[in-house]
């Protein structure tokens, strides 16, 4: 299993930036995650300074995004939906963006989902509900 450090994540994003920058050819990974850099140009400055990025702290209490997290979570999402695992994060995150009239935005509510179905984890000691995610998920795109 793939277990990327804190630095590892944010020298990566840093790194598809640079690279996106300059024109450089980009990975299948690498492409996914340029597409979700551009959507965040307000990431743009901290994702210029790598060193500066892997020392930064992001303190919840503070009120700042996690850039590096932000990112990851699109990522990752990304990822859940091409393979559809969860099987049926697929379906409901493409019906969300249908009923939201954005990927984006979308994106966002199951960040939500996917960060609430952690936290519980995490907090219980258990392994993820997948189902629950996936619940969660249709919920949003089935209510205004």
């Amino acid at each position: 299993m793939f277990s990327p450090s804190q630095a590892d994540v944010r020298r990566f994003f840093c790194s598809v930036y640079a690279k996106a920058r300059q024109g450089q050819a980009l990975e299948a990974i690498e492409i996914i995650a340029s597409q979700w850099i551009d959507e965040h140009p307000e990431y743009h400055a901290e994702l210029a300074d790598e060193e500066a990025a892997v020392a930064r702290v992001y303190e919840a209490e503070a009120g700042r995004t996690n850039p590096f997290l932000h990112l990851s979570m699109h990522l990752s999402i990304s990822e859940q939906c091409s393979i559809d695992q969860p099987h049926g994060i697929r379906q409901a995150v493409e019906l969300l963006s249908r009923r939201r009239d954005s990927l984006h935005e979308a994106h966002h509510e199951t960040m939500d989902c996917l960060g609430q179905m952690l936290w519980e984890s995490q907090r219980a000691g258990r392994p993820p509900d997948g189902a629950a995610y996936i619940d969660c998920v249709q919920r949003r795109a089935t209510s205004d």
